[in-house]
């Protein structure tokens, strides 16, 4: 099954993918806002002129760690990729500039909730930093809510909390199992 997201109100369709061939046109209503569009099924243009470009990235996904959103009635299972620097996860609105946002319905998170970052100290090794972006709700490491000026570093399998929604961080080298 895949999920196409509906370009006016940002509603999920789920589809049976296997029905279709590739490069065939389907037509999707959205049964939230009526609005009527269209999909073309294949692999992205986008996606394979960066191919062909031979672009990469700095960091292949996976290196630096991940973050694993436990799936729960407001969102599936998610697993983000973190970035050197700055990680500021919340809650997905179009037009809210994050670098890390949560494709969730859960209400008590913010657009802009809390901030991870990823550095390396002295010695090379890479350091987790977890800090409140700060959020209405609040952040939460291990059960204990952060302070606006809070600092923790994260080890792997921290279980941090934001809203209704857990997060797991998983260290690089480590499986997000």
């Amino acid at each position: 099954m895949k999920r196409v997201r509906c370009p006016k109100c940002d509603n999920y369709i789920m589809f049976d993918e296997t029905r279709y061939e590739p490069g065939q046109q389907l037509v999707f209503v959205c049964p939230e806002c009526n609005k009527q569009f269209a999909i073309r099924m294949g692999t992205s243009q986008v996606k394979v002129t960066r191919k062909e470009a031979g672009e990469t990235s700095e960091q292949p996904s996976g290196e630096l760690g991940s973050v694993v959103v436990v799936e729960n009635v407001f969102h599936y299972r998610q697993v983000i990729p973190l970035e050197m620097g700055d990680n500021v996860f919340g809650r997905y609105v179009r037009g809210t500039k994050i670098n890390k946002p949560i494709e969730t319905v859960d209400p008590s998170i913010d657009t802009r909730h809390c901030i991870i970052r990823v550095q390396r100290d002295k010695h090379g090794e890479l350091q987790y930093i977890l800090r409140d972006a700060p959020s209405n709700t609040g952040t939460f490491h291990m059960n204990a809510i952060l302070r606006d000026r809070d600092r923790i570093y994260l080890s792997d399998s921290d279980i941090i909390t934001i809203g209704a929604t857990t997060l797991i961080l998983r260290k690089a080298g480590c499986s997000d199992d």
